[in-house]
């Protein structure tokens, strides 16, 4: 029976070396700043995806001056010249279709859905008596389709109407000398006290009357100062008849 080779012990110890020598796999470190920073990226991400997704919980109460949530049924449950109304169009309660103000510009207008209102005032606050006297003298103007019956709550198809009767009406010579003669007569000199949508799509409207209707200057005059946006407690009104639809 052969004898068991016993193992070299030289060879063995050499392997054991060799082992022992292979280096080692580092364990990952993953540092506590790198950890923050990824978590503070993430954060971001998911606050800039809710905010392009007009998340509600992000508007911080924000009014809504964008086109594309403008909604008619805002504020058209309330009956115009009341406190409730008031209330509304002075931005105290609810939430507005389009708030008024004095850079809104006819291009913007342009842009927004016909069923948008623009609400409240541009430039002071609105006065109540002031304002439920415009309501009260606009119902005679209720044949118009170009007249809002609420200054202060104006559905954007009918400024739409108005300004393409801006850029599509000419006036005579006459005519604009009407026109004119209504600016001066104005308290505003003109149909706004700023040159916002207002102005023009006002303008459009003088244009459509005079030059339709044959209106006077003193007419036009007193459907500006009644329609008047600007807020505050306004200045004298006229007391001119009105014309006879045709």
């Amino acid at each position: 029976m052969k004898a068991k080779k016993k193992p070299n012990q030289r060879t063995t110890t050499k392997q054991q070396e060799i082992v022992e020598t292979e280096p080692k796999p580092n364990p990952v470190v993953v540092s506590k700043k790198l950890i923050y920073l990824i978590a503070i990226g993430l954060g971001i991400l998911i606050v800039l995806f809710l905010w392009r997704a007009n998340f509600s919980a992000f508007k911080f109460g924000r009014s809504t001056n964008s086109t594309a949530d403008a909604s008619s049924a805002a504020g058209t449950e309330l009956i115009a010249g009341s406190h409730e109304k008031f209330a509304f169009l002075s931005g105290q309660v609810g939430q507005r279709s389009v708030v008024n103000n004095c850079g809104l510009s006819p291009a913007s207008v342009e842009t927004m859905p016909d069923d948008a209102r623009i609400q409240g005032s541009c430039c002071q606050a609105i006065d109540l008596q002031r304002y439920q006297q415009q309501v009260q003298e606009l119902k005679q103007y209720a044949n118009y389709p170009q007249v809002p019956s609420d200054p202060y709550d104006v559905p954007v198809s009918l400024v739409k109407q108005n300004l393409q009767y801006d850029k599509t009406i000419q006036l005579t010579a006459d005519q604009q000398v009407v026109y004119d003669q209504a600016s001066q007569m104005a308290d505003d000199k003109g149909p706004c006290c700023c040159k916002c949508w207002r102005w023009y799509a006002y303008e459009g409207q003088a244009k459509y009357f005079i030059s339709q209707l044959h209106w006077s200057a003193q007419q036009v005059a007193t459907l500006w100062n009644t329609e008047e946006g600007c807020g505050g407690p306004g200045d004298s009104q006229s007391n001119t008849p009105m014309p006879t639809m045709p």
